[in-house]
């Protein structure tokens, strides 16, 4: 059936048109527009992240080296760089937003499984930042003479995948985030030191979910009790109160105190919780297990473009960093559909050299028909989709 297809036309197939022209014409993306539409941007961005471009111009020498290709590949016939900077500079960035969390919400539901076994989702939660250049992208001011942004993530440990984003200027510090959370009832949210901000923590007690985080060394409480036979490698579990007033006041519930040391490392961590059944271990690998979230951004930055942006308004930044995760997520898709026995990052190395092939799919990703990516391109990184550990 897709003999005659390119491959980038067989693998924008796994994506929903019908849902981005709704966007498209909820906020009028494509009013006045005569050639070069919303999906024919979309689709030219997707292309220069999955073809690693440089720069803009980079990615039009791309696509006018295939000129008579384009309008089979879905991006139209006149794909120029004023008519690309033009429509990241002016078109309403809402648009690649929605459609991103709409990708997001159907890479979850098809990735979705239960490795913790806890009755609900498993989230870790933090920022990666992005340097900018302050002279050329003066509306990212973080000092006098630095720009920079930052995306704030609610990562799916285990579905692999995102779930929420929120882009702030560098300036605006991780725990001020906290309150941009979607927070779901019976979900677990983990957290770094950086974000002990206890009326933020008190709304997820209220509302059911629980948490685990990293205490700072300067928690003043009061121990109410002490758990006994702990097993290995925990060294101390209680249930704990505030004794510093601002503390004891915007939390006013018991908490969980757990000193666990790695084994490995010999390094000596302190959590609190408000899940005051699980085990010990339980919370230790919970964890242990933010590290995910930390690898998804390295990953993210290596592979895809988040780094060098195609254009300087706060608005083409924004959708440059939408359209690498529907990238992402379009991919992640593809994998799950497929079932594909490769890593993400084989995925995205075989599709970067096969879009304009008219090879099917399934044929480009049978491993009789081409050595291992990692041979042939020396990598040696952790697998992002093969992290988790018990």
């Amino acid at each position: 059936m897709n003999k005659d297809k390119y491959v980038f036309a067989q693998l924008v197939q796994f994506m929903d048109r019908n849902h981005f022209n709704y966007l498209v014409r909820k906020y009028e993306g494509d009013k006045y527009v005569k050639s070069f539409s919303c999906w024919n941007q979309l689709l030219t961005m997707m292309f220069g992240q999955l073809t690693n471009r440089e720069s803009l111009r980079d990615l039009i020498v791309a696509t006018e080296a295939h000129s008579g290709k384009l309008y089979h590949l879905g991006m139209g016939k006149s794909v120029t760089r004023s008519n690309l900077s033009k429509a990241n500079e002016q078109r309403d960035y809402r648009i690649f937003e929605e459609f991103a969390y709409f990708m997001i919400d159907e890479a979850r539901r098809k990735r979705q499984t239960e490795i913790f076994k806890l009755g609900g989702s498993v989230y870790a939660f933090d920022s990666t930042t992005i340097d900018l250049c302050l002279a050329v992208f003066d509306w990212a001011k973080f000092r006098s003479k630095k720009g920079g942004i930052k995306v704030h993530t609610l990562y799916d440990i285990e579905a692999q995948v995102p779930a929420f984003l929120h882009i702030t200027t560098e300036s605006v510090h991780d725990s001020k985030a906290m309150p941009q959370i979607p927070l779901e009832e019976n979900a677990y949210y983990i957290f770094d030191r950086g974000y002990n901000d206890f009326a933020q923590l008190y709304r997820i007690h209220t509302i059911g979910a629980c948490f685990v985080i990293r205490a700072k060394n300067n928690v003043k409480y009061r121990v109410l009790c002490w758990k006994r036979r702990m097993p290995q490698g925990v060294l101390s579990d209680s249930i704990i109160e505030f004794t510093v007033y601002k503390s004891s006041k915007v939390y006013p519930e018991k908490l969980r105190r757990v000193v666990f040391r790695d084994e490995e490392t010999g390094v000596i961590y302190t959590y609190l919780t408000n899940d005051l059944e699980s085990s010990a271990l339980v919370i230790a690998n919970l964890y242990k297990n933010r590290w995910s979230v930390e690898l998804f951004f390295k990953w993210v930055k290596q592979h895809l473009k988040i780094k060098k942006f195609w254009g300087t308004s706060e608005n083409a930044v924004r959708i440059q960093i939408y359209c690498a995760i529907i990238t992402y997520c379009l991919v992640a898709i593809m994998q799950h559909d497929m079932k594909l026995e490769r890593s993400v990052y084989e995925v995205l190395q075989i599709l970067g050299i096969s879009l304009t092939d008219k090879t099917p799919l399934r044929d480009l990703f049978d491993k009789k028909n081409i050595n291992d990516v990692n041979v042939l391109y020396g990598s040696s990184e952790p697998n992002l989709f093969n992290y988790l550990t018990d």
